[in-house]
């Protein structure tokens, strides 16, 4: 096979590998609960306000993972398939395990896992994707959280129909099976790294250039949390925000796989945006469709409004973290896994937040309609932000374009 050839299938294998990483850690892992959040209502294991806290348990976690990043040393496919699987065995334990306490720590313990391999697997894939010349397969990798929803959304709520014990044991059961299936694949690549020259030296950016770097860090990991709080609430409580609003209707079971069915084109679509544009406007755009989608549910709370409010939401979800894990790249190069970790942190504050302030609340009023609204008004917000960081960002290069030219 030629050297071309080669490199196709080994950036195949490394795109189709961390596509179904994401789908466990993400899909499987994190989001499992919002299509068995409703089961366990139903079951009375749960009041609304207790699931609440279980999810920002596990988003605490996320955040935990995501802090605890920069200062791992350990190799990325030992770190991926550890994670991936105590991320099988965790599931397992949602069903083995009956107590709240003990949900808490298995539903911490996930999030933790899923911060982990997220920057762990996206390092390692972007990187065989630059060593086989195929970065435009990153979008393929980005697809795995969507794959891992519509998963989640169709099976959980079929298999939770012996309990939620079969329900969380089932998807725990399926995540093993799709580890096997990649298992060998992160040992791709280790000659060629071993093997491989030493990078060549980077120039030493200006003072100038580095403070404006540095701006751009700071402003990326705060903004980035607004994303994580905007989502959030209707992630963790859509197929419950759907029962209320639809009471009877067979619809609210599917609106979660259509979300998750959404995020596979979004990804696609973001991967394949030229590179020359600026990350900073694609984000401004993608909060701003975000922020539409949610207030769809509350404006048109119908089986249309829901619908497109799920695609609205789900189509910029993983398209939102390639953008934002691009500028990182802008910024740090192939040390951006920090920075990285630094705004996945903030994406998981955001996320804590969220169902801590909407859950008692919704329980309290008995709708969710001023959580989701303020909610928008953050996504809205951080669209406004990121438009004004790119429109100031063209003036200042305007002008030392204009004091260059004599």
């Amino acid at each position: 096979m030629s050297e071309i050839g080669q490199d196709r299938r080994g950036a195949w294998r490394a795109a189709l590998a961390c596509m179904v990483t994401l789908a466990v850690a993400m899909g499987l892992g994190r989001f499992a609960f919002t299509p068995m959040l409703p089961i366990m209502l139903h079951e009375g294991k749960l009041e609304l306000e207790a699931g609440g806290l279980l999810a920002s348990l596990n988003y605490l976690g996320y955040f935990v993972g995501a802090v605890s990043c920069a200062a791992i040393g350990v190799r990325a496919k030992t770190m991926v398939r550890g994670g991936l699987l105590a991320t099988a065995a965790l599931l397992v334990g949602m069903g083995l395990l009956h107590s709240f306490t003990a949900w808490g720590v298995l539903r911490a313990a996930a999030g933790v896992m899923s911060a982990w391999v997220f920057v762990f697997a996206s390092s390692w894939g972007l990187r065989r994707l630059a060593e086989t010349r195929s970065p435009a397969l990153g979008g393929v990798i980005y697809t795995g959280p969507g794959v891992g929803i519509a998963m989640t959304g169709l099976l959980g709520g079929a298999l939770g129909r012996w309990g939620s014990e079969a329900g969380w044991i089932g998807l725990g059961v399926l995540a093993l099976v799709l580890i096997a299936a990649i298992w060998r694949v992160f040992s791709d690549g280790e000659q060629a790294v071993a093997g491989g020259a030493a990078p060549a030296p980077v120039a030493a950016p200006s003072a100038q250039e580095s403070a404006a770097a540095r701006s751009d860090a700071i402003w990326l990991v705060a903004l980035y949390g607004l994303a994580g709080f905007g989502y959030i609430i209707t992630a963790t409580f859509l197929p419950v925000i759907a029962r209320q609003a639809l009471p009877g209707s067979f619809w609210p079971d599917y609106f979660w796989p259509l979300f998750g069915a959404a995020i596979i084109p979004g990804a696609l679509i973001g991967s394949r945006a030229p590179m020359h544009w600026d990350n900073r406007l694609l984000l401004a755009i993608a909060y701003a469709l975000q922020a539409v989608g949610v207030v769809l549910s509350v404006a048109w709370p119908s089986v249309v409004g829901f619908a497109l409010g799920s695609l609205l939401l789900g189509m910029p979800f993983t398209a939102i973290t390639l953008f934002a894990v691009r500028d990182a790249r802008r910024l740090r190069g192939n040390a951006a896994a920090g920075l990285i970790g630094y705004a996945t942190a903030s994406y998981g504050v955001g996320q804590i937040i969220g169902p801590l302030f909407a859950a008692p609340l919704a329980q309290r009023t008995g709708s969710f309609q001023i959580p989701l609204l303020v909610a928008a008004a953050a996504l809205a917000l951080g669209s406004v932000l990121f438009a004004a960081v790119w429109a100031r960002s063209r003036r200042v290069a305007a002008a030392r374009e204009g004091a260059a030219t004599p």
